[in-house]
């Protein structure tokens, strides 16, 4: 069964730490952040960013992400893999969902899109099985 996920969401927290910085080469960071979801995802979320940064303030991103809690009505957790830039106070990224799941998405697949701007949203497209 497919199904279409939209949601909004709000960071509650970003905890960055640099862990490779020499001069004249981009910063390498880490965070961890955490989010709540509205819209067909009602649940809480936490992410392990790797991030590298431009000299213009631009970065590229890859991050997991364990979203928990219910999912267009069907309770569980998935972990979606981001890839995407950052450019102008915006994020925007992949996602795939990794295997993995728990109770009603244990056999979820699927892909989608985030944006983080001041209304950050996400579109999953989930395969249910």
């Amino acid at each position: 069964m497919d199904i279409d996920i939209s949601a909004s969401f709000d960071v509650k927290s970003w905890d960055e730490t640099p862990f490779d910085e020499e001069a004249g080469l981009p910063k390498v960071t880490r965070a961890v952040v955490t989010k709540s979801y509205a819209g067909d995802i009602d649940g809480t979320s936490t992410t392990q960013w790797l991030m590298s940064y431009a000299a213009d303030g631009s970065a590229t991103f890859v991050g997991l992400e364990r979203i928990a809690g219910s999912f267009a009505g069907r309770p569980g957790s998935l972990v979606v893999q981001h890839v995407g830039a950052y450019k102008d106070g915006v994020a925007k990224g992949s996602l795939s969902v990794a295997a993995g799941g728990s109770q009603d998405l244990a056999a979820a697949q699927g892909a989608g899109e985030f944006v983080a701007d001041p209304a950050g949203s996400v579109r999953l497209n989930l395969t249910l099985g």
